[in-house]
C-alpha cells in the first residue's frame, strides 16, 4: 500500500480555538497516541498556529488547553492593541522560549501575511516542502516559534503589526494569517501533492474550524465605542468570508482528495461569542461543543485515519 499523508489543518478565530482544543481532544484519544505521530502535515492559521506548533512539539491537547485557560483571556482582555501584542509576546516567550523549527515531531506550516507585499508567508520545517528557492531554505526562515506564531496571530489592527527578521536578514512586517487563509488547508494540499509528491488518493485531510456563533450583544460600554464595535465585526466578518471561500475551492479542486470539514453553527443566543471572548465559562462551553461535533463524525474519522 503506498504511504499516505495525513494532514491536520486548523482555522483561525481567537479564543473560538477552545472549539477546536474540544474536537482535538477527542481525536488524540480515538487514536491514542500525540497527534504528531498521527499527521504527517499540521497547518494552523492564527489561534490554529498556535495549537499547531506545540502539537507539533509533542505537547498533547489537555496541555494546550491547560495553557489556553492561563493565557487567552487575559491577552483578549488587554485594552489596545499595544497592550494586546505586548501580552502576546510575553505568552510566546513564556511558552516556547527561544524554540525554534528544527526540532519538531512532524511537519508544519504556520501562515502569516506580509504586510507590505500583500502575500502569505508561511512558516515550515522541511525543505521537502519547499516551493522553490530550496538552496536558501531554513525552517522557519530563521525565526524563533515564539515569533512566528505571534506575526500569524496579529490580527491587525487589535494587534500590532510584527516585524520578523530571518537567517537572510530579511525584515518582513506581518499581520494575522487569516487575511490570506483563515482556513489554510489548501497550502497544506498544496504541499502535499506539490514538494512532498503525494497523489491525491494517498492524501487524507482532517480540518477544523473554530465553530460559527450568533453576535454578541454589545454592552453600554461598547456601544459608546461604536467604531470599535464595528471594527470587530468587520475582522469577524472578513475572517468568515475567508474561511468559507477556501473551503469552496478546497471542496471545488480536490474533491477527490478525502477530507473530514468540522466547523458547526450553532445559533442559540447563549453561544454568541465573537474571536475576543475572554470569559472563560463561555470558552470551556465552546470546548465542549468542539467535543459534542466530533462524536458527530467520528464515523468518518475513524475511516479517514484508518482507526
Amino acid at each position: 500500500m503506498p504511504p499516505l499523508c495525513r494532514i491536520l489543518s486548523l482555522d483561525g478565530g481567537g479564543a473560538k480555538g477552545f472549539y477546536t482544543l474540544g474536537v482535538l481532544r477527542e481525536v488524540e484519544a480515538l487514536v491514542g497516541k500525540p497527534l504528531c505521530e498521527v499527521f504527517q502535515l499540521i497547518f494552523g492559521t492564527s489561534t490554529g498556529s498556535i495549537i499547531a506548533a506545540l502539537l507539533a512539539q509533542g505537547k498533547s491537547v489537555q496541555e494546550i488547553f491547560e495553557l489556553y485557560v492561563k493565557h487567552v483571556p487575559p491577552i483578549m482582555q488587554a485594552k489596545s492593541a499595544a497592550d494586546k501584542s505586548k501580552a502576546l509576546a510575553a505568552t510566546g516567550e513564556a511558552v516556547f522560549g527561544d524554540a525554534g523549527f528544527e526540532n519538531l515531531r512532524t511537519g508544519v506550516g504556520l501562515v502569516a501575511t506580509k504586510w507590505q507585499l500583500e502575500t502569505p508567508m508561511i512558516f515550515k520545517n522541511g525543505v521537502g516542502q519547499a516551493h522553490g528557492r530550496v538552496g536558501t531554505f531554513k525552517p522557519g526562515f530563521g525565526c524563533k516559534l515564539a515569533d512566528a506564531v505571534q506575526a500569524s496571530c496579529s490580527a491587525y489592527p487589535f494587534f500590532e503589526r510584527k516585524v520578523v527578521t530571518t537567517a537572510n536578514g530579511d525584515d518582513i512586517e506581518l499581520i494575522d494569517g487569516g487575511y490570506c487563509a483563515n482556513n489554510p488547508t489548501l497550502y497544506a494540499i498544496a504541499d502535499a501533492i506539490g514538494p512532498l509528491g503525494f497523489e491525491p488518493a494517498n492524501v487524507r485531510v482532517l480540518s477544523v474550524g473554530v465553530g460559527n456563533y450568533p453576535e454578541p450583544k454589545p454592552g453600554w460600554k461598547m456601544r459608546l465605542a461604536k467604531r470599535y464595535l464595528v471594527s470587530v465585526q468587520l475582522l469577524q466578518k472578513t475572517l468568515e468570508i475567508n474561511t468559507a471561500s477556501m473551503d469552496q475551492l478546497r471542496r471545488i479542486m480536490f474533491s477527490h482528495v478525502p477530507t473530514v470539514r468540522i466547523n458547526e453553527t450553532f445559533e442559540k443566543p447563549d453561544m454568541a461569542t465573537d474571536l475576543f471572548e475572554h470569559d472563560l465559562s463561555k470558552l470551556k462551553l465552546i470546548r465542549l461543543r468542539g467535543a459534542e461535533s466530533y462524536a458527530k463524525f467520528e464515523p468518518e474519522i475513524k475511516e479517514l485515519l484508518g482507526v
